[in-house]
C-alpha cells in the first residue's frame, strides 16, 4: 500500500538528488568548462609520454604518486563499505529503528513506507559510491600494467603514440570512477536532509551541485588548473614547431 504522506515533495526530493548527481558532468559540458578531470587528460598524456624518455629506475617518483592514489581508492572503499555494511544492516532492522526514532520529539513524524525509502535512497547512494571506488582500484590495476608495459624509446613511433594514449585513457577513467564516489558523499550528505523534510532536502541539494559547479569551474584551482593546462599546450606547440625548423 501507498503510504498516507507520500507526497510529490517527497518523491521529488529523492529523483532531484539522483538528477542532479548523474547530470553533473552534462551541465559542466553546457557550462563550457568540462571537468577538472577531463581538462588533465591531456597532463596524464604527457606524464606517460614522458615516462618513454627516462629509465625505469628513475621512475621511483612515478610510482609514489601512483601509490598514493591507490591508497586513497583502497581508504575509500573501505570506508564506504563500513558505511553500507551499517545501512545494510538498518535496513534489515527498518522497523524498529523507525520505533525508535519516532518517538524522539525532534524527529519529524512519518510513516514507515517513507522512512524506509529515505534510507533505501541513502543505501543506494552509498553502494553506488562503494562500487565506484571498488571500480576505480580495478581500472587503476589496468593502468599500472599498461605503465609498466612502457618501454624506453628514443622516437614516438606509431606504436608508442598509441600505447601512451591508450594508458592515459585508462588512468584518467580510474580518477573519474573515484571522483564520482566522492561527489556521492555529497550527495548522502543532502539524503541525509530528507529526513528533516523535503523541501529542506531539494535545497541542500541544490547547495550541493553550486558548490561542485562552483569548485570544479570558477574556484581559485580550477582556474589554476585551465592556465597550466593552457601553458603546457601552447609549450608544446612551440616545441614541435622548433622541432620542424
Amino acid at each position: 500500500m501507498i503510504p498516507y504522506d507520500l507526497d510529490f515533495p517527497r518523491v521529488a526530493a529523492v529523483i532531484l538528488i539522483f538528477v542532479m548527481w548523474m547530470a553533473y558532468g552534462p551541465i559542466l559540458t553546457l557550462l563550457g568548462r568540462g571537468t577538472l578531470n577531463a581538462q588533465l587528460h591531456v597532463v596524464r598524456l604527457r606524464w606517460m609520454r614522458m615516462l618513454l624518455d627516462s629509465p625505469r629506475e628513475n621512475r621511483v617518483i612515478d610510482a609514489i604518486m601512483l601509490g598514493q592514489l591507490s591508497g586513497s581508492m583502497s581508504f575509500f572503499g573501505s570506508a564506504t563499505l563500513i558505511l553500507l555494511a551499517g545501512l545494510v544492516g538498518t535496513l534489515a532492522s527498518i522497523n524498529r529503528v523507525h520505533a525508535s526514532l519516532t518517538t524522539m520529539s525532534f524527529f519529524p513524524p512519518m510513516s514507515l513506507g517513507v522512512f524506509a525509502m529515505y534510507f533505501g535512497a541513502l543505501t543506494i547512494i552509498m553502494a553506488t559510491s562503494f562500487f565506484s571506488f571498488t571500480y576505480a582500484l580495478r581500472k587503476l590495476a589496468y593502468a599500472l600494467a599498461m605503465i609498466g608495459g612502457l618501454n624506453n624509446a628514443g622516437n614516438l613511433t606509431p606504436h608508442c603514440t598509441t600505447m601512451i594514449a591508450q594508458t592515459a585513457v585508462v588512468l584518467t577513467e580510474s580518477v573519474k570512477s573515484l571522483n564520482n564516489g566522492i561527489r556521492g558523499y555529497y550527495f548522502a550528505v543532502a539524503a541525509l536532509f530528507l529526513f528533516v523534510g523535503p523541501y529542506v532536502a531539494m535545497t541542500v541539494t541544490i547547495s550541493v551541485s553550486l558548490l561542485l559547479l562552483y569548485r570544479q569551474g570558477f574556484s581559485t584551482e580550477s582556474l589554476a588548473i585551465e592556465r597550466y593546462v593552457t601553458a603546457m599546450n601552447d609549450l608544446e606547440v612551440e616545441a614541435e614547431r622548433n622541432s620542424r625548423l
